[in-house]
């Protein structure tokens, strides 16, 4: 463990990451629960800066996610494999996969603007749900636009803006407002997954009812192109399981089929969940089928 943290006294939020345990203790752990990976050297003077503030940040955050901190001199494999240049880097590692990162140590402000981006401290989030009343997608809608005419400067407030109107299933306008997003928000995770949900809105323009998509695909199991929308229907309408379950059969059985639209279904579906046991669950099945 670093220097600047005592083991006596370690965080509960930060940890040590091996080479040996980096599969299960990132990777998989990152499933449930985002892991920000500090690459760091005993001989590193930034670092030294840099890795106490990210500590203290993962306490305030109270395991909105963990800190893995990573010695390069011990874990030269890892550094590699992530293509670590230069130290202090730290990457934030999301449902299994490297989402973001930067090199260098960064002042405080800056750390908890980059934080912003992905996680919320807990106990705000617990905060918020209490003081939260509950509201109709429209009367969300009109006061974002009140908020936006009141404070133009705030682009988050577009973004809010955009998950209401797709929430409200009003698609166009929502993919309108995401495109019009600065583009320091357009990689926020939230616009992220909203383009992704976007993108598997319009698949269904003009495409048949639920019950009509369920017997096609009944009469001819190998009709792809019914099947593929049968799983995007699922998966919008709320059966995530049962959605995925036909893009998986797709792959096992057409994996060219439509140059490989059912991966990329699989890849957009993954990116709007937020069951991380149930990504985790079906990235595995996925896994197995390409590799």
């Amino acid at each position: 463990m670093s220097p600047d943290l005592d083991t006596a006294q370690a965080p509960a939020h930060v940890f040590d990451v091996s080479q040996d345990g980096f599969e299960a203790d990132v990777l998989e752990a990152s499933l449930a629960t985002p892991v920000l990976l500090d690459f760091w050297a005993d001989w590193c003077e930034p670092c030294k800066t840099l890795g106490p503030l990210l500590e203290k940040l993962a306490g305030e955050y109270n395991g909105a996610f963990r800190l893995g901190k990573v010695d390069v001199e011990q874990n030269p494999q890892l550094a590699g494999m992530f293509g670590i240049r230069s130290i202090p880097t730290v990457i934030l590692v999301k449902d299994g996969q490297p989402l973001d990162g930067f090199a260098g140590a960064l002042p405080e402000g800056q750390l908890r603007e980059f934080l912003s981006r992905h996680v919320q401290p807990l106990a705000a989030a617990a905060e918020a749900a209490i003081e939260e009343t509950p509201e109709s997608p429209a009367e969300a809608i009109d006061r974002l636009r009140q908020a936006i005419a009141a404070e133009p400067d705030r682009p988050e407030l577009k973004l809010d803006l955009a998950l209401a109107l797709m929430r409200a299933g009003q698609v166009e306008p929502a993919r309108a407002e995401l495109d019009a997003l600065p583009a320091n928000l357009a990689t926020d995770a939230r616009a992220v997954r909203l383009r992704s949900q976007l993108d598997l809105a319009a698949a269904l323009a003009g495409a048949p009812a639920l019950d009509e998509l369920r017997r096609r695909v009944d009469a001819d199991a190998g009709d792809w192109a019914a099947r593929d929308l049968l799983g995007v229907r699922l998966l919008l309408e709320g059966d995530a399981a049962a959605g995925l379950d036909q893009f998986l059969a797709i792959l096992e059985r057409a994996r060219d089929w439509n140059d490989g639209a059912a991966k990329k279904r699989l890849l957009a579906a993954f990116a709007t969940l937020d069951d991380a046991e149930l990504v985790g669950r079906y990235r595995r099945r996925m896994a197995s089928l390409l590799f």
